[in-house]
């Protein structure tokens, strides 16, 4: 190489050297920028707002605290001249010319990243005042032709988010005069579009969304971007990643779901980061100093497990001294379950509103009259909304949902083996349910925290101060057009209140009432389809579980072997089933309910088909004792088919004894229904072949043994009282 071309190009290394150092030199210094917004009430929306300005370390002004606000309502008409009123006044008192001032909104905006980023992104645009743009324009679309062409991105200025240096700023705003109400959008349009103006205050917008993102008209650019344990909003568009997001216009369910992660709010990584701040803590009160709770219990159709739903309210681990209970009951089926439960228990609770069927008030009536009730009690300080459906298996919520702090915060519940839950992580255009990315994932619990949602339903907390503030209004639930849910959670989002789900513990599920009929005594015993788990909670022995693990199952003969199946509940709703039906058989060989009409070794019984119990009892044979069929006899592999299947009377004037017989059956289940000795005397079965007899039958458990050819048996005599057992021939 030439000298003259080694000095040149160390000339050209030297300068682009010297370029690089002395821009990083001119960088500009984070403590130079102030951020100013405009909040003259502290919402949700702006504390959140604050926590992400708080998480990035940036310097806050706020203007308007504690002011009336008079600057219109943005999703109706044009409005917001208030803030430029109070930026105009602020700015004045200003004496630090190297400011660089962001003016943003706050109620529906968060911070994703640092005050660093920005202003490197600000001094790129090479302008000395940026504002936000959107691809829709807004308020007067007579002035599209009039904005400047870009060459990529949004061409409309957005006035939620601008920032520059303070003197330009100021002399943007000098020619204001505008009222409260009238538009800060359309002021600011009016410079841009103003060549001269535009170019003497040195204006640009940041079209490619690289400072700004308005969620208006850009719903479909923007996405989640998890990576090295930080969350970003990505706009997939133009392949960027903007420091400031804003919910503007019809976009705030959009900015609370970004809310949910950003900035750092969760993320694979960490899971909740916020989810353990500003908690209430309960720890350091004494009982008698807990927050006063109102539970609304609201029966509204008929529904299962209504006494077992009574059951664990008692069991709930929160002072009764400070809960007061309003129950409304709009189901007659039901009156006897809930006057047994306030009769009872009503007196354990600091205080009892009741209405029933009989006074004929609908659903949304009596949750407007409920919320009433809290709100005019200046003691009540929670109220807590539990319809009869849910089944709340941990006994600790209330503590966890006042602990929580949050306005209204809803327990997750689930449908068993549905993705149907008691929130939506999203609502339609139309204001009914969609399905937001996460819903999936946060309702099987591979996301766990405390979400901002659009929806609750069936239980949740309310902050009894809402309801004396921003919650007034008394028909929260009444709408000629929603229903009761849907209408109450519009009225708190139209308030800006927040709303959130809880799936940091579990909490419990909610019951299936689509096909739940009436017309039986004992209706939750045909449960087993809909509501599984709530079935088996009532109805299977409490030690079934246990039965492998623990060598429960005991072998009093050969091959016949004796183990737990039925809860107590389950024998006794069982027998009273069949005693309220009542169409016991005489006991007689000729049978026309059997296939022939012939019964050899007939029995004093009420068939399961009878009652129609038939699908119920072969699902119970397939989910519990199949199982055991398989563990006991190797091999072989039951399909729990039976042609007969039914309950045995025993009674020493009636029928006492069976004599000895062979079943008709590969296997039977002999199931006791009542207690030996406490319920009747005698009784048991004896087989002959091994001269081996089991006598004084356990209530709920089930004897099996083979049917046909080696157990030739019988059933021994009942001396006194009655007794029950229902009776199987699986696989004939």
């Amino acid at each position: 190489m030439r000298p003259a071309s080694l000095l040149l190009f160390s000339w050209v290394c030297f300068g682009a050297l010297f370029l690089q150092t002395s821009c990083e030199d001119r960088r500009l210094p984070a403590e130079k920028l102030l951020v100013v917004t405009v909040a003259t009430n502290e919402t949700d929306g702006f504390k959140r707002f604050l926590r992400s300005a708080k998480h990035f370390n940036y310097t806050v002004k706020v203007l308007g605290r504690g002011q009336t606000w008079r600057g219109g309502d943005y999703m109706s008409a044009p409005g917001g001249g208030q803030k430029v009123n109070l930026l105009k006044a602020a700015l004045q008192e200003m004496k630090d010319d190297d400011l660089i001032i962001l003016f943003i909104d706050s109620y529906d905006v968060v911070f994703a990243s640092s005050p660093k980023e920005l202003l490197r992104k600000f001094q790129q645009a090479k302008h000395k005042v940026v504002f936000s743009s959107e691809s829709l324009i807004w308020p007067d679309r007579h002035l599209e032709d009039k904005h400047p062409y870009v060459r990529e991105g949004n061409r409309f200025l957005g006035s939620g988010g601008f920032m520059g240096f303070l003197p330009n700023v100021r002399d943007m705003v000098a020619n204001w005069t505008g009222k409260d109400d009238d538009s800060d959008q359309l002021f600011f349009t009016k410079i841009y579009i103003d060549p001269v103006k535009r170019k003497s205050l040195n204006i640009t917008l940041d079209s490619r969304c690289r400072l700004f993102q308005n969620l208006h008209g850009a719903l479909d650019e923007v996405v989640l971007k998890f990576e090295d344990g930080r969350v970003r909003a990505r706009n997939v568009v133009y392949d960027t990643l903007p420091v400031i997001l804003h919910g503007n216009g019809p976009t705030k369910l959009q900015i609370n779901y970004l809310g949910n992660y950003i900035p750092n709010t969760w993320t694979f990584e960490t899971g909740c980061v916020v989810c353990h701040e500003n908690l209430l803590s309960l720890a350091a009160l004494k009982e008698s100093e807990y927050p006063l709770v109102m539970i609304a219990i609201f029966v509204q159709e008929p529904t299962p497990f209504v006494t077992v739903f009574f059951e664990r309210l008692l069991k709930l681990q929160y002072p009764k001294d400070r809960l007061t209970l309003f129950v409304y009951n709009q189901q007659p089926h039901h009156e006897r379950q809930v006057s047994s439960f306030l009769q009872d228990h009503g007196s354990l609770y600091r205080g009892v509103k009741s209405i029933g069927p009989e006074e004929e008030m609908d659903g949304a009536a009596a949750r407007d009259l409920a919320l009433d009730v809290c709100r005019k009690d200046k003691d009540c300080e929670y109220f807590f909304n539990l319809d009869i459906e849910v089944v709340l298996k941990n006994e600790n919520v209330l503590k966890i949902l006042i602990e929580q702090n949050l306005p209204v915060v809803a327990p997750m519940i689930t449908r068993t083996g549905r993705l149907w839950s008691n929130f939506w992580g999203a609502l339609s255009a139309e204001g009914y349910y969609a399905r937001s990315e996460d819903y999936v994932d946060i309702v099987q619990g591979r996301r766990v925290g405390v979400w901002n949602v659009p929806y609750v339903s069936s239980v949740y907390l309310v902050k009894a101060n809402l309801l004396r503030s921003e919650l007034k209004d008394y028909e929260m639930f009444s709408s000629e057009s929603l229903d009761p849910d849907m209408t109450f959670c519009l009225k708190i989002r139209d308030k800006g209140i927040f709303m959130y789900v809880s799936n940091m513990h579990t909490f419990g599920r909610i019951l299936s009432t689509e096909n739940y009929q009436t017309d039986h005594l004992h209706n939750d015993l045909w449960q087993i389809f809909e509501n599984p788990l709530d079935w088996q909670a009532r109805y299977i022995h409490e030690n079934y579980s246990r039965i492998m693990n623990d060598k429960l199952i005991e072998t009093p003969c050969p091959d016949v072997y004796w183990f737990p199946i039925f809860s107590d509940v389950a024998c006794n709703h069982l027998v009273e089933e069949m005693e309220n039906f009542g169409k016991w058989s005489g006991g007689a060989n000729v049978d026309q309910r059997i296939q022939g009409g012939y019964e050899n070794v007939p029995t004093i019984d009420i068939h399961m088909n009878q009652v129609n119990f038939e699908k119920e009892w072969q699902k119970f044979l397939v989910e519990f004792i199949a199982p055991i069929t398989e563990r006991m006899y190797p091999g072989y592999y039951t399909k729990a088919h039976f042609d007969l299947a039914f309950v045995v009377r025993y009674k020493p004037d009636e029928q006492p004894s069976l004599r000895p017989h062979h079943d008709a059956s590969t296997f039977t289940i002999n199931i006791a229904l009542n207690e030996a000795v406490l319920e009747y005397q005698g009784g048991g079965c004896r087989f002959l072949r091994y001269n081996c007899s089991v006598q004084a039958p356990r209530k709920g458990w089930a004897i099996m043994h083979p049917g046909r050819l080696t157990h030739y048996h019988e059933g021994l005599p009942t001396t006194a009282g009655v007794r029950y057992i229902a009776v199987s021939f699986v696989d004939p």
